[in-house]
């Protein structure tokens, strides 16, 4: 498997099957996303999509990509996908907590997080859009991953573990609007039994960021941003003595390989 970070909450997991399945689009305004990748070719590559929640950061991506790749499949969380297929996107595949979507080389469950989640909130007053969620991604012969979403600590992690066993997790630890570096190592030490444990939910710096523009933009509109800058580091402190889990800081732009 590798991990490709493409901003504060943006991946894309690709599997041994030389599949692309992206979480949480975010393109115009995020500083993460590296501007070589802003063509055709990118988007047309995306198999499938997964959305945690509606937030503009995690979502206000899916209309350039539907409009490169209009039959990309997209996973959402229920009230979330009836949104979009009523703004008339086609091929968006609802599930709720707790289901699951089998794609040949993946099975992804919706597990639960404790965030808040509307949609089109930059742009009028926030629509509702049902509850946040996190995904287990079980790949065939190869790691199962936990993607926490923008989530609070909280102790249902030890049921996603007891029952889903994953061995990778990708956590908010950045704080402001999800749980921060010490509540995420928390959940590292006694909640989680992962054997890597990627930081996610930080924004880069000036120095970090693939697009100074887009960083600068951003933290124009939204000044709160400067609270959850370069975060990774500080939750990868608090683990430095932690032996039973590797912090595996991924940089914006940058791909790392798991082998199993």
């Amino acid at each position: 498997m590798r991990i490709q970070r493409l901003g504060h909450a943006m991946y894309i997991l690709k599997s041994n099957e030389e599949k692309n399945y992206l979480i949480d689009p975010f393109f115009d305004l995020n500083p993460g996303f590296p501007g070589d990748l802003d063509k055709e070719e990118f988007y047309q590559s995306i198999d499938c999509v997964f959305l945690t929640h509606g937030h503009f950061d995690h979502t206000s991506g899916l209309s350039k990509l539907v409009e490169h790749k209009p039959d990309v499949l997209i996973v959402a969380q229920y009230e979330l996908a009836m949104i979009l297929l009523q703004q008339g996107i086609k091929n968006v595949f609802p599930i709720n907590l707790g289901g699951s979507v089998s794609l040949g080389d993946v099975t992804a469950t919706m597990v639960q997080a404790k965030h808040t989640s509307s949609y089109g909130e930059t742009e009028k007053s926030p629509m509702y859009a049902g509850e946040a969620a996190g995904y287990i991604f079980d790949f065939v012969d190869d790691y199962t991953l936990y993607f926490s979403g923008d989530t609070a600590l909280m102790y249902d992690m030890k049921l996603i573990q007891d029952v889903y066993q994953p061995e990778i997790a990708i956590l908010s630890s950045a704080g402001q609007l999800t749980m921060g570096p010490k509540e995420a190592a928390y959940a590292v030490k006694h909640l989680l039994d992962v054997k890597y444990v990627i930081p996610s939910h930080s924004f880069p710096s000036e120095v970090t960021a693939p697009s100074k523009e887009s960083l600068t933009n951003l933290l124009r509109a939204f000044p709160i941003v400067e609270n959850m800058i370069d975060k990774d580091n500080e939750f990868r402190e608090l683990l430095k003595d932690y032996r039973d889990t590797e912090v595996v800081v991924i940089g914006y732009g940058e791909e790392k390989t798991f082998d199993k």
